[in-house]
């Protein structure tokens, strides 16, 4: 397999977070109509999933340039903050107050070059990212802006609201317009190649992505990609995820992470089914730290499980990534997790 970093810059706001299962789940369905995408079809790449997957995707992580040099903003590590952020003060209450501050720290700072480093250094809050943004405004409290956006129910046989007058608002947000994201995807070159995946992704980006895409929103185009080494586990003794997964216990001594669950639906054609929802399924979120057993995770460039079997319509296949790619990385010296 190879590893790969694609640059995507947003256009419109999102209503659906750019994670990696869900960038997986698009470029599935732009698999079922084009035959080109992967060779030999989809169905092919389905059946052998949970043994071999064609492709693992990341979720999306701010990218910055710094002295000609790329840096991603990755999401903290999911490990207790005793462990992350050492306490200096002398006095209890200031060192309450410090503690408070780190805390709000929920990125990290990771070179081209992937290497993660737990010091206090490489921790950022979200005032860090903006400053790192081209064209910075310091008005501008944060790079991501939380918004409700409203809607209502129009019948289109008259144009207009009828008697059920209903409106509703749903959660949105939109980056600082500057702003450039990384995904980061793992390719069996066997199925297929990054030329063809970034044909997809600028397809998945011109129609939009997730949510509310036939009103605007999740446009993105492609900027630049390019081919990185791929991390070894033996290069660690703990292993940092890029997106969502189910670890395999088997293989996995111990696991750190923040419980995500994904309620999932089909997408397509399948969305207006008489059964759209997907059974729901418990994730480790992106950022987890797991910790091998003996090194048993170091033969494959990706951890966790392929998922099948949670479509509710009969005779559909669906699969889910389970995947993550990951980042070896070593706790700091005399720490025990």
């Amino acid at each position: 397999m190879k590893l790969y970093s694609i640059t995507i810059k947003p256009e419109s706001p999102f209503a659906t977070p750019l994670k990696g299962d869900t960038i997986f789940g698009h470029i599935c369905w732009q698999a079922a109509y084009d035959d080109g995408l992967l060779s030999g079809g989809l169905k092919k790449w389905v059946d052998c999933y949970d043994e071999k997957p064609f492709a693992v995707f990341s979720s999306a992580f701010p990218v910055f340039l710094e002295n000609h040099k790329s840096w991603f903003a990755l999401k903290r590590p999911d490990l207790p903050p005793s462990i992350l952020f050492k306490d200096t003060e002398s006095d209890k209450r200031r060192r309450m107050e410090t503690r408070k501050e780190k805390q709000k720290r929920k990125w990290m700072k990771v070179g081209e070059d992937l290497k993660i480093n737990i010091d206090d250094q490489s921790f950022l809050d979200s005032s860090d990212l903006l400053k790192a943004c081209p064209e910075s405004d310091s008005a501008i409290k944060g790079f991501i802006h939380e918004f409700e956006r409203q809607h209502n129910s129009i019948n289109r046989l008259t144009g207009t609201t009828g008697e059920g007058f209903a409106p509703y608002s749903i959660d949105a947000f939109v980056y600082y317009p500057t702003v450039e994201l990384a995904i980061f995807v793992l390719i069996d070159e066997e199925a297929t190649d990054i030329e063809r995946v970034k044909n997809s992704l600028t397809r998945i980006g011109q129609s939009g992505f997730g949510k509310d895409a036939s009103t605007g929103m999740g446009r993105f185009s492609l900027g630049e990609d390019e081919e990185l080494q791929i991390p070894k586990a033996k290069e660690g003794d703990v292993l940092y995820t890029l997106s969502a997964s189910i670890p395999d216990s088997a293989l996995c001594k111990d696991c750190l992470f923040t419980p995500f669950v994904r309620y999932g639906r089909h997408g397509d054609v399948m969305a207006k089914s008489g059964k759209p929802f997907k059974t729901p399924v418990i994730m480790a979120d992106e950022g987890a730290v797991i910790i091998p057993k003996d090194g048993r995770l170091s033969e494959k460039p990706y951890l966790g499980k392929g998922i099948k079997g949670i479509s509710k319509v009969d005779d559909f296949v669906t699969i889910h990534q389970g995947y993550s790619i990951y980042l070896p990385f070593k706790m700091s010296e005399g720490v025990e997790l």
